[in-house]
């Protein structure tokens, strides 16, 4: 349905390309970002024998650092002016730097020093951090600026969730195909992360290529729109966790990704040193998980726009919880059940990559009709920042447990028995432990104030406020 409080042009579904275009460019996110959630702590510990805890000082020194840069590059990309707009210069020079150094993530240095691997992940975390914020919070900013229609931008977060979903397996079957060809373990982990970076690179070309055109229709309009002066960065700061929406979602986005990332860090050490599996049961779990997701978003994308978002995360995100508590109470041997859990886990985190997503657009318009200024970049920098930060710290603490909990680490060669406190740590950092924080997130989504009606409202006054200026 028409809103007529849009313009012309932004009235306009976005097109197939468009859709597309803008999914894409989620895999130079979700491709290397798969791939790091679910093997490089395991990675850190098993194949380049570093320390848990330093294993989680490193991911820790990165994701600070991360984040650290995601509300800078958001507001200088807001105040970027270039023919290109104020989001492709960022993404086009960001590209390549970041699959270069993605792949040397995948390196294990010839030096047996503790000390000197910690200085090299953490080095190389520190520049592929900073290149992929260069391209990751310019890409999201995008949603808010494609289209202004409430359920139109439901329906376009659904193909960026979609590709999410879809990188992730990408990412998994790939390193499934890599592992199975490749014997050696430091060779398989650096030709994974070689191509996957290859992958998001080129992904982000595509990406550029696929929405530049309907960006150029939307953002002409808008350019004839007289904008106030941008106020510094430190006052934008204060006017933005003043919106209180905004404060709803990045407290459902941490929670949805802290609760889920750390199941995802401990799923390969659930499955190999719990359940007693191979490696490639790992990789097949993580798939059935992420296969759901994709096969299910089609529905919840639709209960999307029939419900509303906070009611599509609060039926969703149960169906996740079930299947923790699932996995806590799993035992060696139960191997075909362990994949039913995975299934049910699947069905419930699709929601988790579309509800925050769709949602933060809706607080965009809110704050431009607040203040006179569209601040996109600024609002999913801070998201993708604490996101970061607030995974980060999780993981440290993960890695901080195991530790504490006597896991034993070792090289690529050098098969190891887990004692009975780390396996029993294992299970309940799997499952019990980031279900709280999931629980959390359903509290804030409950709570989240802007429905259709109120977005309806929103767009009215800011239609009022422009016939006035």
């Amino acid at each position: 349905m028409k809103n007529p409080f849009l313009s012309t042009q932004a009235q306009q579904p976005p097109n197939l390309q468009t859709k597309l275009g803008y999914g894409v460019g989620e895999m130079s996110s979700e491709v290397p970002g798969s791939v790091l959630t679910f093997f490089l702590l395991f990675f850190l510990t098993n194949v380049a024998g570093l320390n848990p805890t330093l294993a989680g000082a490193t991911l820790l020194v990165g994701k600070v650092w991360d984040a650290l840069n995601d509300p800078l590059v958001g507001w200088l990309s807001d105040r970027t002016r270039s023919p290109l707009g104020r989001r492709y210069p960022w993404i086009l020079w960001g590209a390549v730097p970041m699959g270069l150094v993605f792949a040397l993530q995948w390196w294990v240095p010839p030096t047996s020093s503790q000390t000197g691997l910690f200085i090299y992940y953490s080095a190389i975390a520190f520049l592929f951090y900073a290149a992929s914020t260069m391209v990751i919070v310019p890409y999201s900013t995008l949603a808010a600026e494609l289209t202004r229609h409430y359920d139109e931008r439901t329906s376009l977060v659904s193909y960026k969730a979609a590709f999410s979903i879809g990188s992730s397996i990408v990412g998994l079957v790939l390193a499934q195909l890599i592992f199975a060809a490749i014997s050696d373990p430091r060779g398989k982990y650096l030709t994974t992360g070689a191509i996957c970076g290859g992958i998001a690179t080129i992904a982000a070309f595509l990406c550029v290529w696929g929405t530049y055109q309907r960006f150029r229709e939307i953002e002409t309009e808008r350019s004839q729109i007289e904008r106030p002066t941008m106020p510094p960065f430190w006052k934008q700061i204060r006017l933005a966790f003043g919106n209180r929406p905004f404060l709803y979602v990045i407290g459902i986005y941490m929670c949805s990704w802290v609760g889920l990332q750390v199941t995802a860090a401990m799923l390969p050490y659930f499955v190999v040193n719990w359940m007693g599996l191979p490696e490639q049961h790992f990789t097949q779990m993580a798939l059935a998980v992420q296969g759901t997701a994709l096969v299910t978003m089609p529905l919840w994308g639709w209960l999307g726009r029939k419900l509303g978002k906070r009611t599509t995360y609060c039926l969703g995100i149960p169906l996740t919880l079930i299947a923790q508590a699932g996995l806590f109470l799993l035992q060696p041997g139960q191997v075909a059940l362990m994949y039913a859990v995975g299934v049910l886990a699947g069905a419930g985190l699709a929601t988790a990559y579309l509800v925050p997503w769709s949602m933060l657009p809706d607080v965009v318009d809110l704050d431009e009709l607040q203040t006179g200024h569209r601040r996109e970049g600024i609002f999913y920098g801070f998201v993708v920042q604490l996101k970061k930060i607030g995974a980060a710290i999780a993981l440290f603490l993960v890695s901080t447990l195991l530790a504490w909990s006597g896991l034993v680490t070792g090289g690529a060669d050098q098969p190891v028995t887990q004692p009975e406190s780390a396996l029993q740590m294992i299970r309940w950092l799997v499952a019990p432990i980031p279900s709280v924080v999931l629980i959390g997130g359903l509290v804030l989504a409950y709570l989240y104030p802007i429905t259709r009606d109120r977005h309806q409202q929103i767009l009215m006054q800011l239609h009022e406020k422009r016939s006035v200026e």
